[in-house]
Order: C-alpha cells, then structure tokens, then sequence
C-alpha cells in the first residue's frame, strides 16, 4: 500500500490539486495531511483520495474544518492520533505540539508523520521511523512524499514553481 503525505498547504489550493495529481501519479491510494490545511477548499482538493487530517498551529476554525472533513469522507484525526494502514501502526501530528508527538512516539509506532518546519525530513528514531513531507506554502521547495508501506521506500515529490507572467 503506497500512502501520500502532504503538509503546511496554508491555503495554497491550486498548489494542492497539483500535488494529489502527482501522488496519485505515483500510486498513492490514501493520503494524509500533516496539518495546516486552513480552508476546507484544500479539503476538496484532497478529496480525490481517502484523506487522514491533523490539525495544525494555522488551523483556526476547527469546527468548520472537520465539518469538511467529515461531508468529504476524510478521517479527522484532533491534534493527532494513530492510524492503521496496510498493517503499519502511523502516528500523525502537525509537530507543533511536542507533548502530542511525544504521546504518539512512546507509543512505538511503525512511522510516525508531522510537519509544522517546512522542512523535508525521514530519520529513524528507535524502532519508529519519523517523516515530515516539506510543505506546500512558505518553503524554499515545496514537498510532498509517497510512502510505500510494504518495501518501507520513500519517494520524495517536488512540486514544481509555476512562474508568474
């Protein structure tokens, strides 16, 4: 199973569409959103594929946000939370919250995904292999990854800078 892990979109739909396209591309049959969605139209963006969500530092309108969430069949995941998938256990969290990532890390969980620097990152921690997509906004590269659960290959997706005329 291949899941798609995108972060920090900030209310960059176009931005966001075009990454679930190269996702998809390349084989993503689910998705999760590390947090900082902002706008339920990122949600619509995403809703192409079964989307988990966190909530981020950037996420203020919590209720309408996991309205969206909940009319496009995505699983709101709080703060963060834990996931099976493909028979991994995923921790997911925006990052910007350590006692919520340090809840989920003593829990030893296959992977565990979050974002909140906007910064690409896959390092080992223990058993638990910790992963931070980049993001879509604020970013000198904007990011994504595909995580293949069954041979545990990462493949980094660079979104590309559309120049302005």
């Amino acid at each position: 199973m291949r899941i798609g892990i995108l972060s920090d979109t900030h209310d960059q739909v176009a931005r966001t569409i075009q990454a679930v396209d190269l996702l998809r591309a390349h084989g993503a049959e689910t998705l999760i959103h590390c947090g900082d969605i902002t706008t339920p139209d990122v949600i619509a963006a995403c809703s192409s594929l079964r989307c988990h969500y966190v909530m981020g530092n950037n996420d203020f309108d919590v209720d309408n946000l996991r309205a969206a969430i909940a009319s496009s069949g995505g699983v709101f995941l709080g703060s963060g939370g834990l996931v099976e998938l493909g028979g991994k256990r995923i921790a997911v969290a925006h990052g910007d919250l350590p006692h919520v990532v340090r809840r989920l890390g003593d829990d030893s969980p296959d992977y565990l995904l979050s974002g909140h620097t906007h910064l690409a990152d896959d390092r080992r921690q223990g058993a638990t292999r910790w992963i931070n997509p980049g993001a879509l906004s604020r970013a000198a590269r904007w990011t994504a990854a595909v995580l293949d659960l069954d041979s545990d290959r990462l493949h980094w997706i660079e979104i590309e800078h559309k120049k302005r005329h």
